[in-house]
């Protein structure tokens, strides 16, 4: 489906991008237009995430002591208060289609990034995921917000990402090195040009999968409950 109005310039994140995977419908209509918006407040797995990491964030970077039903957290949490080096916690990281660092709400903000925790410490630095769902493994995320550390930390020679299932008390590790940047862009380019193309021509086609016969907000789509 063509759309004629309502272009913007174009920037994304992460998470847009895996929406135009799954719909470039359901992206176009609810991450542009924002004519759907997700019913959170209904939502016990994302108002309970969004608690999670909002404690986190005050026990690290405030030391503000975790509310009661997060007490089994605060091991988790003294190993990130030990980790030397300069903390900061929810990093809004944004560059530039140059890969050059930029402020959040900058006009030529090209890709954003959020960081839970962070951690700089030269000529490395930790920067970790909290993740409160069911384990996925997903590497291309820990590669662009690495992306973004390298890109406003010039002194940053390598990256340790890691995912933080807390859920399972398990995590997700994936090491990166300056010298070797070209290859995440090498590998997930391609998919943000397709991206950018449909900005381009304001064209986002519906996409049939599982998502469409419970979990689809877009009432409109021709695939919405399932139908073929």
């Amino acid at each position: 489906m063509r759309y004629t109005t309502g272009k913007k310039s174009f920037s994304w994140s992460y998470s847009k991008l895996k929406n135009y995977r799954t719909c470039p419908k359901r992206y176009y209509l609810i991450d542009i237009e924002k004519k759907y918006q997700e019913d959170n407040q209904n939502n016990e797995a994302l108002k309970w995430g969004d608690h999670v990491h909002k404690s986190f964030a005050a026990r690290i970077g405030k030391g503000v002591a975790f509310p009661t039903d997060l007490i089994g957290f605060e091991e988790a949490a003294q190993r990130l208060l030990a980790v030397p080096g300069t903390k900061l916690v929810e990093q809004q990281l944004a560059i530039r289609e140059d890969l050059s660092p930029c402020e959040w709400f900058a006009k030529d903000a090209w890709f954003r990034s959020i960081a839970d925790y962070l951690c700089i410490n030269p000529p490395v630095a930790l920067a970790i995921d909290y993740k409160t769902g069911k384990i996925i493994e997903d590497s291309e995320q820990l590669a662009l917000m690495a992306e973004c550390v390298f890109s406003h930390y010039p002194e940053i020679q390598a990256v340790r990402t890691e995912f933080w299932w807390l859920k399972d008390d398990a995590a997700t590790r994936k090491d990166y090195r300056r010298d070797n940047r070209k290859e995440t862009w090498r590998a997930v380019l391609p998919e943000v040009m397709t991206l950018k193309n449909a900005h381009d021509t304001m064209t986002f086609p519906p996409k049939q999968s599982g998502l469409c016969r419970n979990h689809c907000i877009v009432t409109e789509c021709p695939f919405h409950g399932g139908a073929n």
